[in-house]
């Protein structure tokens, strides 16, 4: 299961290229619904559709266009079908780290500011190939360039920082090490369709990066880091982020101020 805070997990290593891969993960209570909130007044003003504060669970043609435009900004929120759930969420927490916002689920003012003036992502690396992906360790966010362009902006979970120990290929005695996402300038390599199995979880459509460290879907990708390395994404968007990437494609991954 994927590690969380003050939590030590002994768990075999990944038998994969002779290097620990993956993290396996855990799912996250979702938020309930929050009812929607009528005034008794009738003088009070009524939010303005585009400005209502918004939460997950909350329906509504504003919730649609919120979508609509997070797509527009090359963000996924997944279908626009009017329904905050959880691909919105994980959509909406990509672009507050993009924008420097607080990463929240309830949508306010400060929001509705940004989205009517979003701020481009800030490249990762001095060099910036038009194909190339960027991953910010800090808000938890990858960018995916092609042709000099934003083609997708993601938030990811990445390495939780925790303590564990686990047997390498063909090791009788386990070694013990913090799971990070190592910071540095990579390229992409050897990838597989569908689930990954080893003995630190699942690994969806992976596509390795930095020996046994891998993009990858996962059924649980919380706002914080809790992986054992690999860096995970938001299953809708795993389905088909391996067809946007080729082999040898520069990946830059930093932790920025």
């Amino acid at each position: 299961m994927g590690l969380r805070k003050a939590t030590v997990l002994p768990i075999p290593a990944v038998l994969l290229a002779g290097v620990l891969t993956g993290c396996k993960t855990v799912d996250e209570a979702a938020s309930p619904p929050t009812p929607t909130r009528s005034s008794s007044s009738p003088s009070a003003p009524k939010p303005s559709p585009t400005h209502r504060k918004l939460k997950p669970g909350a329906k509504g043609a504003d919730v649609k266009a919120l979508q609509r435009r997070l797509k527009e900004l090359r963000y996924d929120p997944g279908k626009a079908d009017g329904r905050y759930g959880p691909s919105t969420q994980l959509a909406v927490w990509a672009f507050q780290g993009v924008n420097r916002l607080k990463q929240t689920s309830t949508l306010g003012k400060p929001f509705w500011r940004a989205l009517d003036h979003p701020k481009d992502p800030r490249p990762m690396a001095k060099r910036r190939e038009a194909d190339r992906v960027d991953v910010d360790l800090r808000r938890q966010y990858l960018v995916l360039y092609k042709d000099g362009r934003p083609r997708l902006i993601t938030h990811v979970s990445s390495g939780s920082g925790e303590y564990y120990c686990a047997k390498d290929r063909g090791a009788t005695v386990a070694r013990c090490r913090y799971a990070t996402t190592g910071t540095g300038d990579f390229e992409t390599g050897r990838r597989a369709s569908g689930w990954e199995i080893s003995p630190l979880g699942q690994l969806y459509n992976p596509v390795y990066f930095n020996g046994g460290i891998a993009f990858h879907g996962a059924l649980d990708v919380p706002r914080y880091p809790a992986s054992h390395g690999c860096v995970r994404m938001p299953m809708h968007i795993a389905e088909y982020f391996p067809d946007l990437l080729g082999t040898g494609v520069p990946v830059h991954v930093r932790r920025p101020a």
